[in-house]
């Protein structure tokens, strides 16, 4: 199993991120400097992807717009001789192939998955979610797909979450538990903590195969009344193999307030640019 595609859905309102995310999509709000979604995209090129598919939707030309050449400012950059600048511009448009495909109606990450059955033909893929920042040594979908290769199975990166907070997620039932791998048995979709077969949660990282497409053509809507990528993979796992895996990296749920603002701050605070002065400004602080 060879996994070069990947899928990354950024056609949600944003719901959790208004007003700010009105008029600009919550993708390509920035963590320091950086928007959002190219910390995504970078994971995907540092884990071996070659191809992304974007699923976005009315109003996310940004995002499109930020992974393509400015002629215009690269210019400017150039004739300023402003050359760092200049360097760092061109590499995002150089990172990798993007494709984009819009998804009409918002109807669950299921449907936004679905989108991508013509870009991903019969080949592995991957699917990043783009509320979901991780920090680690190996980069997770890394992870996911060097796992994948190994059982040749379909795999769901999941962490332990605390028992309250496993209502935000979708939940594991598992067996045949070793090390950081289990088989998975079962799936509940964000069920309330004292139904959750366990807290090991389903945390925005996948590697799917083709068989997942006619599964997600058959699955009705769901909680939220949106078509739920965790019941087609409850479905999935009914039928072969596939495997949860307890990812190694620290996450950041970019997508609500909250999370936004811890990645902000611990960002800024490994920057060899900015975190030494932006440390001792924190210690300053006097509310």
């Amino acid at each position: 199993m060879k996994v070069k595609k990947a899928v990354i859905p950024a056609a949600g309102y944003g719901t959790r991120l208004l007003p700010a995310s009105k008029a600009i999509p919550k993708e390509m709000l920035p963590i320091v400097d950086k928007p959002t979604i190219q910390y995504v995209v970078e994971e995907a090129v540092e884990s071996g992807i070659e191809e992304i598919l974007l699923i976005t939707s009315k109003g996310k030309e940004s995002i499109e717009n930020h992974f393509d050449h400015d002629l215009e400012l690269e210019l400017v950059l150039e004739e300023k001789e402003k050359y760092d600048l200049l360097e760092r511009i061109e590499k995002i448009s150089d990172l990798i192939t993007i494709h984009t495909v819009r998804q009409k109606e918002q109807l669950g990450l299921g449907h936004a998955v679905a989108c991508a059955e013509s870009f991903v033909g019969d080949e592995p893929f991957a699917v990043l979610l783009g509320d979901d920042i991780i920090v680690s040594d190996k980069p997770v979908t890394q992870q996911l797909i060097e796992h994948a290769e190994k059982t040749d199975s379909p795999v769901i990166g999941c962490q332990d979450v605390p028992q309250e907070d496993i209502c935000l997620y979708g939940s594991v039932k598992y067996s045949e538990q070793s090390g950081r791998r289990a088989r998975v048995t079962d799936m509940i979709e964000k069920p309330e903590p004292d139904k959750a077969p366990s807290t090991l949660a389903v945390l925005g990282r996948y590697i799917l195969t083709s068989d997942i497409f006619p599964i997600l053509a058959r699955t009705e809507p769901g909680k939220g009344g949106e078509i739920q990528l965790t019941d087609a993979l409850k479905t999935l796992a009914g039928k072969r193999r596939l495997e949860a895996y307890d990812f190694e990296g620290e996450r950041y749920d970019v997508g609500n307030k909250l999370g936004f603002l811890k990645a902000s701050v611990e960002f800024a605070l490994r920057r060899n640019d900015l975190g030494e002065e932006f440390k001792e400004y924190l210690n300053n602080l006097k509310f």
